[in-house]
């Protein structure tokens, strides 16, 4: 089973804006003479932040071969589905605290923290579309893609037996 990760409205114009102002910032200091040492700076931060997004911005979710994959550009999260405790739909709430990651740009992924759920890891783009993953060892995911109650029930059956 394979689920796309669809990005919110609000994603899709933070992403754009987002990457429209580095892209312009980028332009107008390359256009500035004998900077270079400030651009050099520029440009490796604005490289940095895209191989950030690239790393952790999740695609798609899919489950095969006893694992609970989240699929990023450049990297794939396996999570074996003997360690999952528990899974239920549950959508984030509006007073998560973000720790460190991102609230928009390509998604929401990184270190997010709840009054009722506590820390968790976040790889969705909607909060429509989430689902918290619990492991044996108390992590907590929350993820999220396209027919999320199919998905929790597949995990559900999956890991009850």
């Amino acid at each position: 089973m394979k689920k796309r990760v669809e990005l919110s409205s609000y994603c899709l114009i933070i992403s754009a804006l987002s990457t429209a102002l580095m892209c312009g910032v980028l332009v107008y200091a390359l256009k500035q003479p004998d900077d270079e040492l400030a651009i050099g700076i520029l440009v490796a931060v604005i490289i940095l932040l895209l191989l950030s997004t690239l790393f952790y911005m999740p695609l798609y979710i899919s489950l095969d071969n006893g694992c609970l994959n989240i699929v990023r550009p450049l990297r794939v999260k396996s999570i074996p589905l003997s360690k999952i405790a528990d899974v239920k739909l549950c959508p984030p709430t509006m007073g998560a605290i973000r720790i460190c990651g991102s609230g928009g740009w390509f998604g929401w992924y990184g270190w997010f923290r709840e009054k009722d759920l506590g820390k968790y890891f976040a790889y969705y783009g909607k909060a429509s579309d989430c689902f918290l993953v619990t492991l044996d060892n108390g992590k907590k995911y929350m993820l999220g893609c396209k027919d999320a109650p199919e998905m929790v029930k597949e995990i559900a059956k999956t890991i009850n037996g």
